[in-house]
Order: structure tokens, then C-alpha cells, then sequence
């Protein structure tokens, strides 16, 4: 078991691996997970990340891949790039995706490969950070975090328990930092 201060960046990095592309070096990872989700010690997000494991794993590589395409990469309503579910106003969209960008570059991160709003680039942002900047950086994130997590509900997708352990952490660091 690991103590709590490890627990939340643990528990967030998993969860931003489980939402990241399902390629070959992904799957070779995949029971690294596993053990790692087993030592978690909150019983909520160890069970969610164990059957979400689990339901990977039954579905198979390749049905895994084709609907993690359909659902994270074809649907612009449940892409993980959270400025672009209210797309109305692309100043709006600019400007959130400058204050994601500056969450990276005010905590000493920048990014190469992905855009600062990648859902997954947060969360091992959060996970790289102590509580009360991870705190601050998911606070910014919630609304489009619970946007994305209706979208969820609305397409009955499982991952939306994987928004709801984010929600979770979220609450929890607040309380530890308020």
C-alpha cells in the first residue's frame, strides 16, 4: 500500500494512461497497471480501475482500439481535448487553450507532442505535481472535465467511472488544500 500524498499522483497517472492510445508499447504496460491498481489503498478508485482493466482486457486488442478511435478520436463529442466540446466561439477556444497552455508553463512543464487541453497531458501533469498545484490545476479543469464526463453519460461509455475518479481526486485535493 502507499501513503496518501503518493496515492492521488498514482491514481491519476493511471487513469491518464488508461485514457492514453491503446498502441503496442500501451498493451505491453497494461499489466503494470494492473499491479499498480491493486496498491491502491481508496477501495472506490482501485475497483473502478480494476474493472475498467478487466473490461480491456475482455473486449481484446482490437475491438479495445477501434472503440477507443470511434470514441476519443471520430467523436467530437467525447474527444479527450477539452476546449473542444463548445466549439461556438474559437476566441473563447483560443483563450482556454492559453490557460491550459500557461497551467504546463507556470508549473515548469511545457509539451512537445500534444496540445495543453489532451486530457491525459493533465492528469501526468497532476500526478507530477504536489497536492496544492495539482489542486489548483484540476480546479481549472473541472467544468470541461464535467462537460466531457455528461458527454460520457450520455453515450453510456464505461470510461465515464474514469472521469469519475478524477472528479473524486479532485475533491479530495481541494479538502487537503483548502
Amino acid at each position: 500500500m502507499m501513503n496518501t500524498n503518493q496515492e492521488y499522483q498514482t491514481t491519476l497517472a493511471l487513469v491518464a494512461y488508461l485514457f492514453d492510445y491503446p498502441d503496442t508499447d500501451w498493451w505491453a504496460k497494461l499489466s503494470d497497471c494492473l499491479d499498480m491498481s491493486k496498491k491502491l489503498t481508496c477501495q472506490q478508485n482501485r475497483q473502478v480501475l480494476l474493472d475498467t482493466l478487466n473490461y480491456i482486457e475482455t473486449m481484446g486488442q482490437q475491438e479495445y482500439e477501434d472503440l477507443y478511435v470511434r470514441t476519443f478520436e471520430f467523436s467530437s463529442n467525447t474527444n479527450l481535448y477539452l476546449t473542444m466540446h463548445d466549439r461556438t466561439d474559437f476566441g473563447k477556444q483560443a483563450r482556454e487553450m492559453l490557460a491550459f497552455k500557461n497551467l504546463f508553463l507556470d508549473n515548469g512543464f511545457d509539451l512537445d507532442k500534444e496540445l495543453p487541453d489532451f486530457l491525459p497531458a493533465i492528469l501526468e501533469l497532476c500526478a507530477s505535481l504536489p497536492a496544492e498545484q495539482a489542486s489548483k490545476v484540476l480546479t481549472t479543469a473541472r467544468p470541461k472535465i464535467e462537460l466531457l464526463r455528461q458527454r460520457f453519460v450520455e453515450g453510456r461509455l464505461a470510461h465515464t467511472f474514469l472521469l469519475d475518479i478524477i472528479l473524486t481526486e479532485a475533491d479530495e485535493l481541494e479538502g487537503k488544500t483548502a
